[in-house]
């Protein structure tokens, strides 16, 4: 394209002297960047000020600067192209070239590159609050911001005719180097980028953690992933870590959780009485969710119990642990006032004397009874003797 344009203008402005080539090119070029920037950016920017996003608008403002210096200095580049100028200056075109057609290029180049770097963050910071899907928009703000400066430096090079065969041979020496030196940075930002693809978690799960580590994710990172325990607790945990370990996400695919509660009554207990009042009582809890609607399974004969267990869910997991006590709570009160027993272990000790003699103390292991101690005689001595 810059050659088709070159190759135009270069008819147009070959019969013109080289002084008029060159006052008119360059006055083109400096009109053109001055009526883009006071009257079609700046209108632009009016207009996407007032729109309901702001998207718009920062893609306007960042690509101000580079569009307007692209149209200043294209005539300064376009000259160093014409044969009528060229041939009638003190420089040789290669001079007019190193001096001002490659600097030209090199300046439009790097305010592209900046501008494309400050468009893509400044749409990040926008829309990583917007929702879920969003969560993970840091990381690919940072692969953005490295892809621009590989690709910046890739193209001046080739602009100022610099062969890229020794520095990638040089890249790769040093990227070895740097692969070992920071291997677990460099594991780090990859986990990340894995666990972006995988949609393991995003702000806002409650996850649980190999380790034993539970809490919600409060900010997900390119080197580290934070995690807020229930005891306001801060803990990070590097990508690579989390990338190779297994995760169990409380909060996907849904919100809700089901949470199990453990109970035992007495055999001879009216097992349909006994599963619809504890049935009713959940159904009567503002923490528990009407649906699905909770219910009783009798998991089996226990040694001295009919083991149940009540199923029910709630609206997120962190209420599980507030939601299990205060259905405990009124599932010990409801027993109470239903006369139903709830079974604990009992046990028998035995005490035995030298003289032979065995007594038999019956010790309720939940509420353990104080007895007294053997009586203790003196021998002749005046040396303790057991009775």
């Amino acid at each position: 394209m810059i050659v088709t344009l070159t190759g135009s203008v270069g008819d147009l402005f070959g019969m013109l002297p080289a002084w008029q080539a060159t006052v008119l090119l360059v006055g083109l070029s400096i009109g053109l960047a001055l009526f883009l920037e006071r009257v079609v950016l700046r209108s632009l920017l009016q207009y996407t000020s007032r729109t309901e996003t702001e998207y718009d608008y920062i893609i306007v403002a960042e690509l101000r600067l580079p569009i307007v210096v692209t149209a200043g200095l294209a005539g300064i580049y376009l000259l160093t192209q014409l044969p009528s100028v060229t041939e009638s200056v003190l420089l040789t075109p290669a001079q007019l070239d190193t001096f001002f057609g490659r600097p030209s290029l090199s300046v439009i180049l790097l305010a592209w590159a900046f501008a494309a770097n400050r468009t893509v963050n400044r749409l990040v910071e926008e829309v990583k609050d917007k929702g879920s899907r969003f969560d993970f928009a840091p990381v690919f703000s940072n692969v953005w911001t490295l892809v621009v400066i590989i690709g910046t430096i890739a193209i001046l090079l080739s602009i100022w005719e610099y062969s890229i065969s020794p520095l990638l041979g040089a890249a790769g020496i040093a990227g070895i180097a740097i692969g070992f030196a920071a291997r677990d940075t460099v594991a780090n930002f990859f986990g990340g980028i894995a666990l972006y693809f995988d949609d393991t978690y995003k702000i806002g799960d409650y996850i649980q953690l190999d380790s034993g580590e539970v809490g919600t994710v409060v900010k997900v990172g390119v080197r580290s992933t934070t995690l807020m325990t229930r005891d306001e607790v801060v803990v990070t945990v590097p990508n690579g870590q989390l990338n190779a370990a297994k995760i169990i996400n409380h909060s996907a695919p849904n919100h809700r959780k089901r949470i199990k509660v453990p109970i035992g009554i007495a055999y001879g207990t009216d097992i349909d009485a006994f599963e619809a009042l504890i049935t009713e009582l959940a159904i009567d809890e503002p923490l528990v969710l009407d649906s699905p609607k909770p219910r009783m399974r009798f998991r089996r004969f226990g040694d001295s119990a009919l083991e149940y267990e009540l199923l029910c869910w709630v609206r997120s997991p962190v209420r599980a642990s507030k939601a299990t006590h205060v259905l405990n709570r009124a599932i010990y009160h409801a027993l109470t006032e239903a006369n139903i027993e709830i079974p604990f272990p009992k046990r028998d000790v035995t005490i035995v004397h030298e003289e032979g003699g065995t007594a038999t103390l019956g010790v309720n292991a939940a509420a353990p009874e104080t007895t007294a101690p053997p009586e203790v005689s003196a021998k002749p001595d005046g040396s303790p003797q057991d009775d």
